[in-house]
């Protein structure tokens, strides 16, 4: 072999071996944040070879809906978007620790999609289980959680809102006071503090921060405001108006 492509070949290998102890070098946590924002810009590049790649076969992982997958099904639900959807996530709040070979991770993925010209925004609280293998770190589990936040809110004609205002009982020594006060609606369960009331849409109020519970009020034939339903996911908790 010519002295030239010797040289070649010594450089190439020497920039392999360089490139190789600095991934080598590089800190488990960064390696893992790197690695899942990889996966994340997969889902919405469509490229199923980087969950492939990345994740173990006997993963065991949950999304936001409950749902539990394994990896087969996991690599084939990553599709390119379709026509007339775009969108990015970035990995947040990232943060690990490891224990030898094992390492637990908690990130933030903030997602921007456009759907058809519409703006639309999500966040998803994930906790991901790394495994060191022969091929590297592999994700072996994770559970996403949607993040909630407050609705918007809606204004209230006084005579929509003064028809909340009142006493209503969960059991004879648990109550559920509604005062009105100008434009504003406050609350207070006995014993607790009061808190701010804010209308979803007409009977339907929420209390700011309190994004899985919502006030569902309940009406008789005529109209009149019997109660309400305390509503946290699909169970409701019903409280009846006092006299």
């Amino acid at each position: 072999m010519p002295y030239r492509e010797v040289r070649f070949v010594v450089a190439v290998a020497a920039a392999y071996v360089a490139a190789a102890s600095a991934r080598a070098a590089e800190p488990v946590p960064e390696l893992l944040q790197r690695q899942t924002q990889e996966l994340m810009d997969a889902v919405a590049g469509g490229k199923a070879s980087v969950w492939e790649r990345y994740v173990d076969d006997g993963v065991l992982y949950t999304d936001e809906n409950g749902h539990i997958m394994k990896k087969a099904e996991m690599v084939a639900g990553i599709k390119p978007l379709p026509q007339g959807v775009s969108g990015v996530i970035r990995v947040t709040q990232y943060q690990a620790v490891v224990h030898g070979d094992t390492a637990v991770a908690s990130h933030v993925d903030d997602e921007h999609e456009n759907y058809h010209g519409h703006e639309l925004h999500c966040q998803y609280l994930t906790t991901d289980t790394w495994m060191k293998t022969k091929a590297g770190w592999r994700l072996v589990g994770a559970q996403v959680l949607a993040l909630r936040t407050d609705p918007p809110a809606v204004a209230l004609p006084p005579v929509v809102r003064n028809e909340y205002c009142g006493r209503y009982a969960l059991t004879p020594d648990i109550t559920y006071e509604i005062r009105c006060g100008g434009d504003a609606l406050e609350g207070q369960q006995s014993g607790r503090k009061a808190e701010e009331l804010k209308a979803e849409a007409p009977d339907v109020l929420f209390t700011p921060g309190k994004t899985r519970y919502r006030k569902i009020f309940l009406r008789d034939q005529d109209g009149r405001v019997t109660g309400f339903a305390e509503r946290r996911e699909a169970w409701d908790l019903v409280w009846k108006r006092l006299p």
